[in-house]
Formats: structure tokens, C-alpha cells, sequence
């Protein structure tokens, strides 16, 4: 797996689309010798199931633990510290990693007890948990959703949790960019398994779910977060911290030449989708018929953007969406499915940013 790459699995089975990304990515190679320490690092923000939109689904730990024990790993660890004044080990319970544990006897280690040692990374001194530094081979588990104060939230921002309590709380009177960017200078980040499947709105903590039911892949984490932007109707420039670790040499924000792999299609309807109240509420700009779960995904986000900047207002034409339009023709509609409009986005799935940018420009 190259660096501009990017592994895309749609699908339910969580478990089994988390092992076909490795397998792609063929991740036994990339780590090498089988006595070499792996940890698997999710995102435990706080004590919620991963059905809220916050916190990593134990399905892909069990699925990355499967495969990393039938290709002969066996010094293999999870380890996670939640934000300060929430605890670690009650979230372990409440995301189901307890069980996974046992199942697959691997230790849960709470970095909120971790000693830590500081470090220089380029110009700012960071504490990073020892037992961070120790791992040989670390695999990065974000989720994929929106955030409170960074606007996003993917793999640059997972790696606090590998850091102390207190550089937590230093973090916040940083305000959180500059410093997130330059952790991402020794944070260990060697593998990117993003759990894509049902990411919030724009809070860290879950409560707004939108169902995209993906998992993705990566090796580049600002490549990553620099996608995660044109998922949920961003650019890049909107998150300084982003563009911050690419002028240090964390990687690269250029996904126009990223090379994407996708290893199935997305054939999911809305009837899977789980919809809270305010979701509810931007969908009532749509009509959708048999819609695939990334793509009516992306439209939400992409209405919440609208939203946000004042443009959404009743009276506009519903957007169409969903493989019923097939042959269909129409007023407006996104996707490729709805080509047959008189306005339409094509795309299979287009990015919400360019739905935003799309509906802003035809949607009057």
C-alpha cells in the first residue's frame, strides 16, 4: 500500500470489511516480523456506544485482532485514554471492548495511568505516554465525524488520547491546532483503519449519528483528514491544524491524485439509516428512492453545511437521490443515479463538498 493511497469498503459486517481492508492493504507485510508489539488505538472519547456517532465499533478491533493473529501476531494490545473527566475504563464497557478482550485475550491498557515522557516535535515540546512509545506498530482507529472546536475529527485528532491528561488540558489554552499538528510529529500513527460507519454530525461526543456504513484506509494521516473534509462538505484551509501537519512533514492534503481503491459497492438502502430528530430535519430536503447509505450520508452533511450558513429555507425543490431515479428524469437531484435530471451532480458517491458546492450554485 502507497501512501496516496485510500481503501474504500461499504457494507454491515463490520467485522469482515475491517480484515478485507487489511488484507488489501496487506498490512502483515507492512508490519513484518510477528514479534513485533502492535496496539490498536480507537477513539473512546467518552462512555458511549459506538451507535451514537462517537466512539469506534468493537466490531473492527475484533475483525483487526483476527486478522493480526492468523498472520502470527501475538503481542498485541489496545490502548486508549478518554478526554479528561471521563473514564477510560468505563468507556472500554460501554463500547463492548471488554468483551472483545476477553475473546481474543488481549490486554486493554488505560493511558489515563500511563507515565509519559516529553519530547520535540519541531519547536513545540509534547508529553507522549510511554507505553505509546513503545509500540512497534501502532494501528490508528478513528472515527470519522464532526467536532465541537476543530470542526473535524479523524486521525490527527485520535492520537490525544495518547497523551497525558495534563498535555490534554495544555492542549485547550493551545487551542487544540497547533498543538494537534505538531503531535502528529511523534505520535505513532503507522496505520489508518477509519471507522466510517456512523460518524456525528459535528460533536465529538455522538448524539446525531449519520449512517455511511464505510470503512476506509489509510497510511497518511493528514491524507486522511484532508479526505474526511470533502466527505463532510469542507475544504482543507477550514481546519488549520490540518494544513498545519502538512508544512511539518506529517503528510500530504493533495486527495485530487490519491489513488482510490474500492473493494465493493455501496448497496445499502435507507432503510438502514438511523435517523435522530435533527437529521430527520434535514432530510426533509430530500426525496430519496432506495438510496446507498454513503451517498445519502454525504447529502446529509452537506445539508448540515447549508444549514449552517443560513441557506437552507423551505420552498427550495426537494434534492432526489437514490438508485430509483435510474432513467428518471427530474427538477434536481444528486448522484449519478439522477444524470437523467435537469440538474444534476454526478458521482458514485459525489463528496458532499461538492454537493455543497453544487446546490449552493443550483439550488435557488
Amino acid at each position: 500500500m502507497n501512501k496516496n493511497d485510500i481503501i474504500i469498503i461499504h457494507g454491515t459486517n463490520y467485522k469482515e470489511m475491517a480484515i478485507q481492508v487489511l488484507e488489501r492493504a496487506d498490512l502483515a507485510s507492512q508490519i513484518g516480523e510477528r514479534t513485533k508489539s502492535v496496539a490498536l488505538k480507537p477513539n473512546l472519547v467518552t462512555a458511549s456506544h459506538p451507535s451514537n456517532g462517537g466512539t469506534t465499533h468493537s466490531e473492527l478491533l475484533a475483525g483487526t485482532i483476527e486478522y493480526l493473529q492468523d498472520h502470527g501476531f501475538q503481542n498485541l494490545s489496545i490502548m486508549e485514554g478518554s478526554w479528561v473527566g471521563d473514564n477510560t475504563q468505563s468507556a472500554f464497557s460501554a463500547a463492548g471492548y471488554r468483551e472483545v478482550s476477553r475473546r481474543y485475550n488481549v490486554p486493554l491498557i488505560d493511558l489515563q495511568k500511563d507515565s509519559y515522557t516529553e519530547y520535540d516535535a519541531k519547536g513545540m515540546k509534547i508529553a507522549l505516554c510511554d507505553k505509546v512509545a513503545a509500540v512497534d506498530y501502532m494501528i490508528n482507529m478513528p472515527v470519522l465525524k464532526g467536532h465541537c472546536q476543530t470542526t473535524i475529527t479523524c486521525a490527527l485528532k485520535n492520537c490525544k488520547g495518547m497523551i497525558p491528561n495534563k498535555e490534554k488540558r495544555r492542549f485547550h489554552t493551545l487551542g487544540l491546532h497547533k498543538p494537534i499538528a505538531h503531535l502528529g510529529v511523534i505520535a505513532p500513527s503507522h496505520f489508518i483503519l477509519v471507522d466510517n460507519i456512523c460518524g456525528d454530525l459535528d460533536f465529538e461526543e455522538g448524539g446525531n449519528p449519520v449512517t455511511m456504513n464505510r470503512v476506509l484506509g489509510f497510511i497518511d494521516p493528514v491524507l486522511c483528514d484532508s479526505y474526511v473534509c470533502d466527505c463532510m462538505g469542507y475544504s482543507a484551509d477550514d481546519i488549520p491544524y490540518i494544513r498545519m501537519a502538512e508544512k511539518l512533514g506529517v503528510g500530504s492534503t493533495d486527495t485530487a491524485h490519491a489513488n482510490f481503491i474500492y473493494l465493493n459497492e455501496d448497496r445499502g438502502g435507507k432503510g438502514e439509516i438511523k435517523m435522530t430528530r435533527r437529521v430527520q430535519s434535514l432530510a426533509k430536503f430530500t426525496v430519496q428512492k432506495d438510496a446507498c447509505s454513503a451517498c445519502y450520508g454525504s447529502l446529509i452533511y452537506a445539508l448540515d453545511r447549508l444549514n449552517d450558513s443560513g441557506k437552507l429555507q423551505k420552498g427550495l425543490p426537494p434534492v432526489c437521490i437514490g438508485q430509483g431515479y435510474k432513467g428518471q428524469s427530474g427538477e434536481i437531484g444528486v448522484g449519478q443515479c439522477t444524470c437523467g435530471f435537469a440538474k444534476s451532480l454526478k458521482g458514485c458517491p459525489p463528496k458532499a463538498v461538492d454537493m455543497v458546492a453544487f446546490l449552493e450554485e443550483n439550488w435557488k
